[in-house]
């Protein structure tokens, strides 16, 4: 991989009232922070070493700049359709900022060198900034790296043991970007051909479930919609429901009651035989034969009956989004593997869209990427 520095924009911290609402504000209030002077522009091109604590553990990754070039080559990997509504709501934002507000996060294998080489810098440099944030209880830290020498033994390690990334999270800004450079011409002041990157191994990320809320029962009777339904799954009452907790193991909540799913076998067996994909997952069965076959909804990624919900906020985020209404239907799914979704990127298919969710992640707006020359 070619990794590159980047002169970065982050916000003047201790201005902040509170750095919450800041990054939670950023996409609708950027323009206004840059006229308010609540930003901050490093003149020096650096990568940095970025790290992530929670409550439970501390992740840490580098965030720098990508050739974009590497997408084309199949060195980016991609694991999941993007949709298409929100590029184009993408390219709007990325044209008026001028900027991106958020890294693409990519993941790989652990590689020793990169995790010691990023020890050694922390223990001998105090941080560019730490940042609490209180809603989350994670602390973020960033490390400025702009001495040549450290920034060629970084591109080192990655030009020689990182051959390939996966998108872990930001398919959409990535797709967006690549429709960006096809318009190169249409704004030359703009800088469209380096990807703005953070890299996290698989060791230092968690992979957390995506679920589903659909709207309505497209004209069934609830008797007639679980009839259908029992012909694909087994279908359990459940009293205390928690999480699926393995693979081929779904929660339906339906008129605040919850159930527990397993796909039939003979269907699991169709599937094998008739699906291309090098693995078999929930995401995939559910949206043909649950969402298509029995709600009628032909293109998950165009429907606006289909709400998705992070896997972080749990059931209660999915009972949530839910609520009251008679014909809204919940689903929770079991996580995509990290060795799934790699499979699955290898030989250059892909994931429905929203997948996968993983955590930690950077905040929108900690560290910017300008994007004009």
């Amino acid at each position: 991989m070619r990794i590159y520095p980047f002169r970065a924009i982050l916000p003047l911290f201790e201005r902040l009232a509170s750095p919450d609402d800041f990054c939670a504000n950023a996409k609708h209030a950027f323009l206004d922070y840059q006229r308010d002077h609540l930003l901050r522009y490093l003149e020096e091109e650096a990568v940095f070493i970025y790290q992530i604590q929670t409550p439970h553990r501390r992740h840490t990754g580098i965030v720098a700049t990508n050739d974009l070039d590497d997408l084309h080559t199949g060195k980016v990997k991609k694991h999941e359709r993007t949709l298409s509504e929100r590029e184009v709501r993408q390219q709007e934002l990325f044209l008026r900022w001028e900027a991106v507000l958020k890294p693409v996060l990519f993941t790989f294998p652990p590689i020793p060198d990169l995790n010691a080489w990023m020890q050694s810098f922390i223990q001998h440099y105090p941080p560019l900034f730490t940042v609490y944030f209180a809603e989350e209880h994670q602390t973020h830290r960033a490390w400025m790296v702009s001495d040549p020498a450290q920034i060629r033994r970084v591109q080192k390690i990655f030009a020689q043991q990182v051959p390939d990334v996966y998108i872990a999270d930001g398919h959409h800004r990535t797709s967006t970007l690549a429709l960006l450079r096809q318009q190169q011409e249409k704004y030359p002041h703009m800088d469209f051909g380096r990807l703005f990157s953070a890299y996290f191994a698989t060791d230092q990320l968690d992979i957390l479930d995506y679920n589903r809320v659909v709207e309505g029962l497209s004209g069934l009777q609830p008797e007639q919609f679980f009839h259908r339904l029992g012909r694909l799954c087994s279908i359990e009452y459940v009293e205390h429901p928690r999480k699926p907790r393995h693979k081929h193991e779904l929660k339906m909540l339906f008129r605040n009651h919850w159930y527990r799913l397993h796909w039939r076998p003979e269907w699991l067996q169709y599937a094998q035989r008739n699906d291309s994909m090098p693995v078999l997952l929930d995401v995939s069965l559910l949206n043909e034969l649950i969402l298509q076959r029995i709600l009628g909804i032909p293109d998950v990624r165009t429907d606006t009956r289909i709400t998705y919900v992070e896997g972080s906020k749990g059931l209660k985020g999915i009972r949530k989004a839910v609520g009251q209404h008679p014909e809204r239907i919940g689903f929770a799914l079991h996580p995509v593997s990290f060795d799934d979704m790699m499979r699955i990127a290898d030989v250059g298919e892909t994931l429905p869209p929203k997948s996968t969710y993983f955590e930690p992640r950077m905040k929108s707006g900690i560290l910017i990427k300008p994007l004009r020359k």
